[in-house]
């Protein structure tokens, strides 16, 4: 299936490395000219010169703090000089919730909770914001936020409201701008096999005695009873991206490899 994307224009947040990066290859695969951006400028660069070796599109490199309003205007206003228009935003920058957060009700403090919504939340809306209208103008867009399985989980107070937000601002943004032909989705990843969690479980791994597919088999619960990739998930991304998407917005679409025993409708 030719998914129409050839000559298209995207700008990819949290773009050097994990789920972000793999997008960005997703996109560029499909002959999508991508801006990553992220704070770390030297993994970006790193990042943006591996891709566009390997996928022989431009990927442009800027550094970027999604929590800073500037930067963000700073940000789409590049890839517009870069690349003579946008017309994509995924949005993947995100602190990645690890096992070290709090998760109880005593220890989630009003600091912990605004962090996550700084950047995950708000920093989408910036972006968002800033892109918007540039697509209504030309009379298409697709924005992809990239959430979490944590939406749909009570397993942390600051993780759920961080996730269930990004699906509200999703909707939100969806139905204002679907007139001006953009589609606006969220992704709910699960555990996802990123650069990130290799590095960890390779150590562990080591520590224990066993092999890394070992400690992935013994957290994949999910319906497929593995891990998903990350380019998997930058799959249905890519898709959603895509003018073949016409039939989707506001919705979450979960990439997890299936959630055992949940019905969902």
């Amino acid at each position: 299936m030719d998914l129409g994307l050839d000559g298209k224009r995207a700008i990819v947040t949290g773009g050097s490395r994990g789920i972000g990066r793999a997008v960005a290859r997703g996109l560029a695969l499909e002959g999508v000219d991508v801006v990553i951006a992220a704070r770390d400028p030297e993994a970006l660069e790193l990042a943006a010169k591996e891709l566009a070796q390997e996928t022989g599109r431009r990927v442009v490199a800027v550094p970027t703090d999604t929590g800073d309003e500037d930067a963000v205007r700073a940000l789409v206003q590049r890839t517009v000089d870069e690349f003579g228009g946008v017309d994509i935003l995924v949005n993947a920058a995100a602190t990645p919730w690890s096992a070290g957060k709090p998760t109880d009700f005593d220890s989630t403090t009003d600091d912990v909770v605004r962090g996550e919504v700084e950047i995950k939340v708000l920093g989408y809306l910036r972006t968002a914001r800033a892109v918007a209208p540039h697509f209504v103008e030309q009379g298409w867009g697709r924005i992809v936020n990239i959430s979490g399985l944590g939406a749909r989980q009570a397993s942390s107070i600051a993780q759920t409201i961080r996730n269930v937000s990004v699906a509200a601002l999703t909707k939100n943004l969806a139905d204002e701008l679907g007139p001006h032909g953009v589609n606006v989705t969220v992704v709910h990843p699960g555990r996802t096999r990123t650069e990130r969690l290799t590095e960890r479980f390779t150590e562990q791994a080591r520590i224990d005695g066993v092999t890394v597919e070992e400690l992935e088999d013994g957290i994949a619960t999910n319906s497929i009873r593995r891990l998903v990739d990350a380019s998997e998930v930058a799959d249905v991304v890519t898709f959603l991206a895509s003018p073949r998407s016409i039939a989707i917005t506001g919705d979450a679409v979960a990439a997890g490899g299936g959630v055992p025993g949940a019905v969902y409708y």
